[in-house]
C-alpha cells in the first residue's frame, strides 16, 4: 500500500476513534442521569421509622368481597397500586388490603414508601381468607428471582378462584408467571413491544383501556388500573356501585358501557420531554410533598407520579406530622417526619386539602421554620375533578406544558380537557443536553487533538 493510502487509513482511524469515544461519553452521561432518575424515584427509606411504632393491620372481615394488591418489597409503581386501592375500598360491599412477601416498609415510585398489611403466607397459610380479587402492579424486576415468591402466590391465589388486575407493567409479571399463556392482554403501550418478542404465546392487544379474558384482567399504562378496578366493582358489586364510585372519582370520559378503545400510542417528538427530564436530572428543583391523614390515595399517587415518578421534573421528599400517615381508606404510607432541616425543597405542595390549613400544625411550622409555603397543586382539585388534573396544571404551570403533557401520556391519561399554562419546553434539561453534546464532541475531538500535538512536537528529518 502507498503511503498516500496509509495516511488515509490513518486519518480513517483517528476519525472513528473520536467518533466512538464521543458516542460512549454522551451515552455514559445519558446512563448516568437515567440510574439517578431511577434510583431518585425509588428511594430508600426514610431512616429512623420503629416497627413497634407501625400501625396494626386491620382485621379481614369475612363478610366482604376481599381486594389484596399486592406490593413488591423492592419497588412497585404508585398509581398502579394507590388508585385501584381507593376505586375498591369506595365499595361498601369491599375491603381491601396490601400484600407484600414480608412486612416491611416498600418503595412506590416518586419517592414514596408504603407499610403492607400483610405477608403472603398469611394469605397461604389460611391466617387471612382467600382474596376475591388480586391486584397486580407493575414492579421493578418483574421476571427476577426476588419476585419468584410473588409470582407463584399469584398463580395458587388464582387457582383457588380469585380474580386477577394486572395495572399497567404489572402484565409482565403475570406473564413471567405463565397466567397469560394463551389468552389476550394488554399493557402500557411502550411495553408491548417487547412483551410481543418476550412472550409470544400472550394476544397482546393495543389500543384497550383494559382486556377481559376469563377471570383475568390486564389494563394499558398507569391510570388505566383505575377503570380496570371501576369494571371489576361492576362486575362483583354491581353496576349501581361502579357508577357511583366512577362518578365521585371523574376519571375523564368514563361511564359503564364506554368502549374500552383508547388511542393505540407510540413514541413521537413530543416525548422528548420526558426523554430529557429522565436523562439528565442535575440541578432539578426538589418538591416536598406533604401528607395528612386521610389523604385520598389517587391524589397522593398522582403528586408521586406528577412530580417524580413518571415526570421525572423534580427530585421528591415525602413529609408527613409522624413517621406514617394512614390515607382515606386505611393504607398506610411512610413518610419523613416534620421536623428539622427543608432536605433541599424548593417547594411544599400538600395534595388532597382544601386550603392551607388544611395541612394541620405540624406540616405547616415545618413550612414556616424552613422559608416555604404550604402550598395546594394547581391551586386545589375543582369539582368534576380527576385526581391528576390539578398535578398536572400545577406541572405544566411551574415546570412546562410539554413536561405536562408527557407525563399524561406516560400515565396513559387523557389529556385532551386539560387547560395548561406556563412555559413550553423544559430548557433545563435541554441546555445540559446540549452541553453533554459538546462533551461528547470535545471528546471526540481529543484523538486527533492529541495527534496533531504529537506531530508537531516530532522532530523532522533534515
Amino acid at each position: 500500500m502507498s503511503s498516500g493510502g496509509r495516511r488515509v487509513l490513518r486519518r480513517i482511524g483517528w476519525a472513528l476513534l473520536g467518533t466512538v469515544l464521543a458516542a460512549v461519553t454522551l451515552a455514559g452521561i445519558v446512563l448516568a442521569g437515567v440510574s439517578a432518575s431511577m434510583a431518585g424515584s425509588f428511594a430508600a427509606a426514610p431512616r429512623g421509622t420503629d416497627p413497634r411504632a407501625w400501625p396494626a393491620a386491620r382485621p379481614v372481615p369475612d363478610d366482604r368481597i376481599t381486594v389484596a394488591v399486592a406490593v413488591s418489597n423492592e419497588g412497585s409503581v404508585a398509581t398502579d397500586v394507590l388508585a385501584p386501592y381507593q376505586v375498591f375500598a369506595e365499595s361498601r360491599h369491599m375491603f381491601v388490603y396490601t400484600v407484600a412477601a414480608e412486612r416491611r416498609v416498600s418503595p412506590l415510585s416518586g419517592g414514596a414508601h408504603v407499610l403492607p398489611d400483610h405477608t403472603l403466607a398469611e394469605v397461604a397459610d389460611g391466617s387471612l381468607p382467600e382474596p376475591d380479587v388480586v391486584v397486580v402492579p407493575a414492579v421493578t424486576d418483574p421476571t427476577g428471582a426476588g419476585e419468584e415468591r410473588l409470582r407463584r402466590w399469584i398463580v395458587e391465589r388464582y387457582r383457588e378462584g380469585a380474580r386477577i388486575l394486572g395495572v399497567c407493567a404489572g402484565s409482565e409479571l403475570l406473564a413471567a408467571s405463565g397466567l397469560l399463556d394463551g389468552r389476550d392482554a394488554t399493557s402500557f403501550w411502550s411495553n408491548i413491544d417487547s412483551l410481543e418478542r418476550d412472550y409470544p404465546q400472550v394476544g397482546w392487544e393495543r389500543g384497550r383501556r383494559y382486556v377481559e379474558d376469563g377471570r383475568v384482567t390486564t389494563t394499558a399504562g398507569v391510570t388505566s388500573g383505575t377503570v380496570g378496578a371501576l369494571r371489576l366493582v361492576e362486575e362483583l358489586a354491581g353496576e349501581a356501585e361502579a357508577t357511583r364510585i366512577g362518578t365521585g372519582l371523574s376519571y375523564p370520559g368514563w361511564t359503564p358501557d364506554g368502549p374500552t378503545s383508547i388511542p393505540a400510542n407510540h413514541l413521537a417528538p413530543g416525548d422528548l420531554p420526558y426523554a430529557l427530564n429522565a436523562a439528565f436530572p442535575w440541578l432539578r428543583p426538589t418538591t416536598a410533598i406533604g401528607l395528612v391523614d386521610g389523604v385520598e390515595e389517587i391524589d397522593a399517587a398522582a403528586a408521586f407520579e406528577g412530580y417524580g415518578g413518571v415526570s421525572f421534573a423534580a427530585r421528591t421528599v415525602v413529609i408527613g406530622a409522624g413517621d406514617t400517615v394512614t390515607t382515606r381508606h386505611g393504607l398506610v404510607l411512610v413518610t419523613r417526619r416534620a421536623e428539622g432541616g427543608a432536605h433541599g425543597a424548593d417547594r411544599f405542595v400538600v395534595p388532597g386539602v382544601k386550603n392551607a390549613s388544611g395541612a394541620g400544625r405540624a406540616l405547616g411550622g415545618w413550612a414556616r421554620r424552613n422559608g416555604l409555603t404550604v402550598e395546594l397543586p394547581g391551586g386545589g382539585r375543582r369539582s368534576g375533578e380527576f385526581g391528576f388534573d390539578p398535578v398536572l396544571r400545577d406541572l405544566a404551570e411551574h415546570s412546562d406544558r410539554g413536561t405536562a403533557l408527557a407525563t399524561a401520556k406516560f400515565s396513559e391519561y387523557p389529556s385532551a380537557h386539560l387547560e395548561l399554562t406556563g412555559a413550553p419546553w423544559p430548557w433545563r434539561p435541554t441546555l445540559l443536553a446540549a452541553a453533554a453534546l459538546l462533551a461528547g464532541a470535545g471528546v471526540g475531538l481529543a484523538p486527533t487533538a492529541v495527534r496533531h500535538m504529537v506531530r508537531r512536537r516530532r522532530p523532522t528529518t533534515p
